[in-house]
């Protein structure tokens, strides 16, 4: 039971230690058609990636766990008690796109009030 739990730990602490930050925007239903599935829907939890994780196309299909860690405007207080949300790479988010991830609306109001409108997040691949 010991040796279980201290790997658990090892891997919560790991994940921890690779995860990377930036900004993240919202985009309003519907969620398809996308860049990779075409008009496959894939449901409410989906992102689009911008040209930091896009990697010609070779994001589609991974997922990230997303936690909004801080407001990226005026708008106060804008993340949800660490609440987290695990989402599928659908799209790509074209240059000029405002974060490095675009939630779907349903995801980024898992983690923040979509008032903000650009939060700033924490994210590793799961």
């Amino acid at each position: 039971m010991k040796v279980s739990l201290t790997v658990c730990m090892i891997l919560c602490l790991t994940s921890i230690v690779h995860a990377d930050q930036g900004k993240a925007v919202f985009f309003e239903p519907p969620y398809s058609p996308s860049a990779c599935y075409g008009t496959q829907s894939y449901g409410n939890m989906v992102a689009g990636v911008s040209d930091a994780l896009w990697n010609n196309g070779r994001a589609c299909g991974k997922s990230y766990r997303v936690k909004c860690i801080g407001g990226a405007n005026e708008a106060p207080h804008p993340c949800k008690n660490g609440n987290t949300a695990v989402v599928k790479v659908v799209d790509y988010c074209k240059a000029g796109c405002q974060g490095i991830i675009n939630l779907s609306k349903h995801a980024f109001s898992t983690i923040a009030d979509p008032d903000a409108g650009i939060i700033q997040v924490e994210f590793n691949e799961v």
